[in-house]
């Protein structure tokens, strides 16, 4: 089905310019028979407008089939009539299009004169006089029949035409051609069982092609700077391979699906019958076959797929769901709860692409979940968990401007509906459609179009209507949308975290998993490598460019190794390094000058390791070993031009240094750390110790404390300005204060990102994350599930923020903030 619901995508490619108003069947039978296209015109100026000014129609000028029809139709440039014309196109030779303009006689129906590079010559042909222009290089040919003027860019189809008296008009066609109201500038029409049908050749070779959706579909043309419109009919008889003919005796109904794919789905298909039964019974037909109506899908009355990341997920839209939910619960092999839906692992895989061939094919019911009356299957289950994110958090693809702009003009119930954006597009156009358009279609940007066809099943046809439209743009701000989930081999070990790729400037993702590997994945979801480590990563992991020439890579420290690892998961020799004993702590990475000339600080217990971007041991630097365990990677800030090396130590002690480890400033009093870092906070190194007293230390070594009264589990996080304590359920910000609900609380996360900070708290008994800007105040569509916000980024450098998290069953979650 998805070559049937692009049949306006399939239209618009070929589309050049001419026009007609209200006609006889005279004009018909003057057209040779079997024509790809005919082009009923009713106003050839409006017509040539309507396709020059579209900004779709510009973006497919380099189509191949485009240009060639362009160059073919150049002569008809200077063609100008009020007179109704029927224009139609044959295919001489493979995929060479010649076309024929029929029209009744008018004085200066073409007009030359200003036309320097013309030759004007007569031909003798069977008594009949053919006229030959040759336009800058482009030949055409004329002859007049009667009161009429033909025209063609073939000497054969002219000639043809000359010799026969007329053509008998097919029956369809004329039915269709004499309800074509003259209000559209054009009305196209195609005969679909034509093998030479344009739309036929646009696919694939050997595919079914669009010859099964109906016999003839007529649609009107309209079109503006931003809309190109199809409004018409399709028509079938009783034929076993009709594909509107399933819905024959059944009542369109609401769509659903859009409310279930998530906003960012690349496309919805529906379908919708009132009676199941008869649809069932259609079915047989089409698919001719004798077989017994099963009543399982009795009260089924949509079919819906949702086109994500290239994946597939099909939903059945139920009026009552206990019989198929028996017999899903007796079908399951396992079943496990993703927020607050089971999903069942399904022993039935072929229960869809079975059950309604042929709106579902190649399509594996591996998982399936229930929604309200909704019964979503998928093939992986990372699709379904999307699925009920979005769900869950009322982002869903009815709400996202590529679809309300789609839906304006169209009607409220439908038999097939189909919404796409150019992501959708490039998907189908790469399975469905022949290289010579898929190229094309790849390489162009429609990233601000959006596509639609809808079909409305009638007592003895169809109303078809397809649109192309530039989208409006109503998005809402501070929306957050689930991108997709991501479930991994085995549960995760560390928090997922953004890094750059050097190559695209946009960001991925790096995570670990129970089992030691490490993943680097893309922004759609997908796993680009697994490496295996022989530990797990202690902290965050660092991003450095060790040759200095743009190229990142990532280095941190497992349990008892120290690794740089390139961005194809490779290790930088001779950064391997293994420390007898482990126990190290997190990596740092100190940059003084900003020049890239990394000190790289490993501490394990007492001990102190610097290396250069050599792996080398840094001479100078004194302070190898301190006089009790380190508790945390340590730390570097520059403040007045002089660095200062943080050391927080077992012992209470805390250590303030220069670069060469010697002391710069020495703190006295003993601090008994909270679990909380140090930050230069307002030019002061500040922590807190267990009982919520915050210490301060200047850069003369005057400390001051100042007592919260927080509990001993609080946490801090500051920028230069800004300070921010979590303490049981209320959230400090800059002095201000919010009260959340009970629950078990992280330590806030600052991300300072376009001169805004957001600061970020998650309930993880509640799994649910909240975001606050600097004021304190709530971000809207907040909280979101997940039960760790772990980074905050543009991804994409669009201005539009993306949050990754992990979730209750540690799998990945990647939300979009618009």
């Amino acid at each position: 089905m998805k070559s049937k619901v692009l049949l306006p995508i399939l239209i618009l490619f070929f589309i050049s310019c001419q026009t007609e108003v209200i006609i006889t069947d005279s004009l018909l039978g003057y057209l040779p028979p079997n024509s790809s296209l005919i082009v009923k015109i009713n106003n050839l100026s409006n017509f040539k407008s309507e396709l020059k000014n579209n900004t779709f129609l510009e973006k497919t000028n380099n189509f191949p089939i485009h240009e060639q029809i362009l160059k073919k139709t150049k002569g008809l440039e200077h063609v100008s009539t009020e007179a109704t014309c029927v224009l139609a196109f044959y295919e001489i030779g493979k995929e060479n299009y010649e076309f024929v303009l029929v029209s009744d006689k008018s004085a200066d129906f073409i007009n030359l004169e200003d036309i320097t590079d013309k030759t004007v010559e007569t031909l003798a042909y069977q008594n009949k006089s053919i006229t030959k222009y040759t336009i800058e290089g482009n030949e055409v040919y004329s002859m007049f029949e009667d009161d009429t003027i033909i025209m063609s860019s073939s000497l054969m189809l002219i000639e043809n035409m000359a010799r026969a008296n007329s053509t008998k008009v097919n029956p369809s066609l004329k039915r269709l051609y004499d309800t074509a109201g003259p209000s559209k500038s054009a009305t196209l029409f195609f005969n679909l069982n034509e093998p030479s049908s344009i739309l036929s050749s646009l696919l694939k070779e050997n595919h079914d092609g669009v010859k099964s959706f109906s016999d003839w579909v007529s649609v009107d043309f309209s079109a503006n700077s931003d809309n190109i419109n199809f409004n018409g009919v399709a028509i079938a008889t009783d034929s076993t391979k009709n594909f509107i003919n399933l819905f024959k005796g059944t009542t369109p109904l609401t769509n659903k699906t859009p409310l279930f794919a998530p906003l960012n789905a690349q496309a919805v298909l529906s379908y919708t019958f009132d009676d199941y039964q008869i649809f069932a019974k259609n079915q047989n037909v089409y698919l001719d076959r004798v077989k017994p109506i099963d009543t399982l899908f009795n009260t089924v009355e949509e079919v819906g797929i949702i086109y994500l990341n290239n994946n597939k997920v099909a939903l059945l839209n139920s009026f009552g769901t206990e019989s198929l939910s028996e017999f899903l619960n007796a079908d399951k092999t396992s079943s496990s709860t993703y927020q607050g839906s089971e999903i069942l692992v399904l022993n039935h895989k072929n229960l869809l692409s079975e059950g309604f061939a042929p709106l579902l094919k190649d399509f594996a019911s591996n998982f399936c979940t229930i929604l309200e009356n909704t019964f979503v299957f998928s093939e992986n289950k990372e699709s379904l968990q999307t699925i009920i994110s979005n769900y869950r958090n009322a982002t869903s693809f009815s709400n996202a401007p590529i679809y309300t702009t789609a839906k304006a003009p169209l009607a409220n119930e439908s038999s097939i509906l189909f919404v796409s954006n150019s992501s959708g597009i490039d998907f189908f156009a790469e399975q469905e459609f022949a290289a010579e358009l898929f190229n094309p279609i790849k390489k162009g940007d429609f990233s601000d179009h959006t596509f639609a066809a809808q079909v409305v099943a009638d007592t003895d046809f169809a109303h078809v209507n397809f649109l192309v439209s530039k989208i409006e743009k109503t998005v809402k701000s501070n929306t957050v949308t689930p991108l997709f989930t991501l479930e991994l081999d085995t549960d995760l070990a560390i928090d997922p975290q953004f890094v750059k790729n050097h190559r695209t400037n946009k960001k991925e993702i790096v995570v670990q998993d129970q089992n030691n590997f490490l993943y680097l994945i893309s922004t759609d979801g997908k796993v680009l490598w697994k490496k295996q480590l022989e530990g797990r990563i202690q902290g965050r992991i660092q991003q450095v460019d060790i040759y200095k020439n743009g190229r990142l890579q990532l280095a941190f420290c497992t349990n008892n190794q120290f690794l740089i690892i390139d961005r194809n998961g490779d290790e930088v020799p001779p950064f391997n390094k293994t420390f007898e004993g482990g126990n190290l702590n997190p990596l740092a990475v100190f940059d003084y000058e900003g020049k890239k000339d990394y000190r790289f600080i490993i501490t394990q217990g007492e001990k102190v390791f610097m290396y250069n971007n050599k792996a080398q041991v840094v001479d100078g630097f004194t302070y190898t070993k301190a006089q009790s365990a380190i508790l945390k990677a340590p730390k570097h800030f520059r403040v007045s031009n002089k660095d200062y090396l943080i050391f927080q130590l077992e012992d209470k002690t805390l250590k303030i240094l220069h670069r060469s480890g010697g002391d710069r400033i020495k703190v006295s009093q003993k601090i008994d750390f909270s679990d909380n870092e140090v930050f230069l906070y307002k030019d002061k190194f500040s922590t807190t110790n267990k009982k919520g007293v915050l210490h301060q230390i200047d850069t003369k070594g005057k400390l001051t404390s100042t007592n919260f009264n927080l509990s001993k589990d609080h946490g801090m996080y500051t920028t230069s300005k800004t300070l921010t304590f979590m303490d049981d359920n209320v959230l400090s910000i800059r002095g201000k204060k919010v009260e959340l609900d009970l629950g078990v609380y992280s330590k806030p996360k600052i991300f300072y990102i376009y001169d805004k900070i957001y600061v970020s708290v998650t309930d993880i008994q509640n799994q649910k994350i909240y975001l606050f800007d600097s004021q304190a105040k709530a971000i809207p569509n907040f909280p979101v599930f997940g039960n760790s916000l772990i980074d905050l980024v543009d991804m994409d450098n669009d201005k539009k923020l993306e949050l990754v998290a992990k979730d209750q069953e540690n799998s990945l979650i990647l939300y979009k903030m618009n």
